[in-house]
């Protein structure tokens, strides 16, 4: 019962550090918003406790194959992300984002719950962070000042 309740656990631990991730890509509007951010890293922690834990000890079983399953799937959705328009490349932040909450994800399925926690706010700050210079590039007296070479 407690093994039951423990993977329980994981599960929603895994869904509410998608979902912060997610927060931010969707306070933007961006096509992936926490639901999607939310189900990958239930999804990816699913998949890690089954291949450590439900597969584990059967023959020709390897958690190696499983987390790079999990990487080409989520691979798979970030490439539907990308969008080439006018010129621009469009979707690629959100589709690395994915990438790096499906991590979250395998971190929490094997145990690593602070790695997970810690990371999960690195991916919130740069994307909130970054962002934030980001739009300011064509302002006077910001960060891009300093390495602009006109």
């Amino acid at each position: 019962m407690w093994n039951i309740l423990f993977v329980f656990l994981k599960l929603v631990l895994a869904i509410v550090l998608g979902g912060v991730i997610g927060i931010e890509r969707e306070a933007l509007g961006k096509p992936a918003g926490s639901r999607t951010y939310a189900l990958i890293a239930l999804a990816s922690t699913l998949f890690t406790i089954l291949s450590v834990e439900g597969f584990g000890p059967m023959q020709n079983s390897s958690p190696v194959a499983i987390a790079s399953g999990i990487i080409v799937g989520v691979g798979f959705i970030g490439a539907g992300l990308i969008i080439f328009h006018k010129q621009q490349v469009e979707g690629l932040t959100t589709a690395a984002a994915l990438l790096a909450t499906s991590a979250v994800g395998m971190a929490i399925g094997i145990g690593w719950y602070w790695v997970s926690v810690i990371t999960t706010v690195l991916i919130f700050l740069l994307l909130f962070i970054v962002r934030k210079i980001e739009f300011n590039k064509n302002k006077k007296n910001t960060l891009w000042t300093l390495f602009d070479k006109k």
